[in-house]
């Protein structure tokens, strides 16, 4: 005897939801898979049979997923970066009709570098309920197969600005941290991304994750300055949507930086902070990023 896995895979779905209790006239904000529809979580799948409507970044996108999962019938509202705010007056209404109202993005958390904080913030606000039904994060992926050993937490960047000010400025304050940083890049800006991390990280390693979880998912770890040259090495390598994983500098290596403050101070008192790094780097052999980082501190310290 055949039996549809559909209503087979929902019913599993809510025996495994059990007696957990999925109020009404609550947002609920859903993962969804990054890129393999396995990962989809027991819960997820419940919720979203649960929700009287679905807000979600793409209807395009979401409606094949619910088709998927033999969901059929449920109203689909787009929230946008570009409508967030006007939609969130929508769900609130709907809320306050006692609507289930599941949120989800095209791919991963939603109000993680994809729109649903605004929308967040205004329900939280209206005084409902905002339960999380936690699945598939990309940040979360990579970092826990970038082997980062001195690693105590991460700083999450997402996008970087499109700007070329501020995304300068970005990748200066990401190249000067010691702690663990996450970015988020497209396939048509890795190659810039990655001759800027180059030059800005020198021998600190990297983890670029690309793809993950699809069928031709790669993950590799490499000292930045070799990440040009490993994308530059096959074509299809630049493909894909990126999160790379910038490794926690050790504290021994600050400290080496300290050692050479006498130089840096002397420099600095004469040229830009990047020459002055540059030069120090070559006259001490110390890494640049370290005295990057340390040079960045003198002036703040001198500005303060």
């Amino acid at each position: 005897m055949n039996i549809d896995p559909v209503p087979s895979l929902r019913q599993a779905a809510a025996a495994a939801a059990g007696t957990q209790q999925h109020p009404a006239g609550a947002l609920y904000v859903v993962a969804t898979p990054i890129g393999n529809l396995a990962d989809l979580s027991l819960r997820a799948i419940h919720l979203l049979g649960l929700a009287d409507t679905i807000a979600c970044e793409d209807t395009r996108h979401t409606a094949p997923l619910l088709r998927h999962l033999g969901i059929d019938g449920k109203a689909l509202l787009p929230v946008h970066e570009h409508n967030e705010r006007s939609a969130a007056e929508v769900v609130i209404a709907r809320l306050a009709a006692g609507e289930r109202v599941a949120l989800v993005s095209d791919a991963g958390t939603p109000a993680i570098s994809d729109p649903g904080a605004a929308l967040v913030a205004a329900v939280r606000a209206a005084g409902y309920r905002c339960i999380p039904i936690p699945g598939a994060s990309s940040a979360l992926a990579a970092v826990s197969v970038a082997g980062d050993l001195r690693g105590q937490g991460f700083r999450f960047v997402g996008f970087l600005p499109a700007r070329s000010g501020e995304r300068t400025q970005a990748l200066q304050a990401l190249a000067a941290s010691r702690e663990t940083g996450v970015v988020f890049e497209a396939p048509h800006r890795i190659e810039a991304l990655a001759t800027a991390l180059a030059a800005a990280c020198g021998d600190r390693l990297l983890t670029l994750c690309r793809e993950l979880t699809k069928q031709f998912e790669t993950v590799v770890t490499l000292p930045a300055r070799e990440l040009p040259a490993w994308l530059a090495a096959d074509a299809n390598r630049l493909r894909g949507e990126f999160v790379l994983v910038l490794h926690a500098l050790a504290e021994e290596t600050a400290g080496a930086a300290g050692a050479h403050d006498r130089t840096l101070a002397t420099l600095l008192a004469e040229l830009p902070l990047k020459q002055a790094v540059a030069l120090a780097a070559s006259l001490t052999g110390a890494p640049r990023n370290a005295l990057y980082e340390r040079a960045l501190a003198l002036k703040n310290a001198e500005n303060s």
